[in-house]
């Protein structure tokens, strides 16, 4: 099981979490949802399940959902600014197909 965070995704998370003065670390899960069959549930992470795996990386927690395992393996999390927009980016090899809105993933 691998699941990578590049350096800028790492130090928004970090920046986040100083701002917000509380959490262990960044919590990434999927649910079924938009066109495509699943979504990516991007949430901080303020405590731990038995099942929850850690990842640990540039100084920061991901803390990822043991049900979500499976389709994230492999995934890089990344952090990226266009323009105004900024947001979070999941390089997923497992991802056959993404709605176009890039909403959601099928695998």
């Amino acid at each position: 099981m691998s699941i990578t965070l590049t350096e800028k995704a790492a130090k928004q998370i970090a920046k986040q979490l100083e701002k917000r003065g509380k959490g262990l670390g960044l919590g990434l899960g999927v649910k079924k949802a938009g066109c495509s069959g699943f979504s990516y549930v991007v949430d901080y992470a303020d405590e731990l399940t038995e099942s929850d795996r850690i990842f640990e990386q540039h100084g920061v927690k991901l803390i990822v959902k043991a049900d979500a395992l499976e389709m994230l393996d492999g995934v890089e999390v990344d952090y990226t600014r266009e323009g105004l927009n900024e947001a979070f980016r999941f390089n997923n090899p497992k991802a056959t197909g993404t709605c176009g809105c890039g909403e959601s993933f099928t695998v």
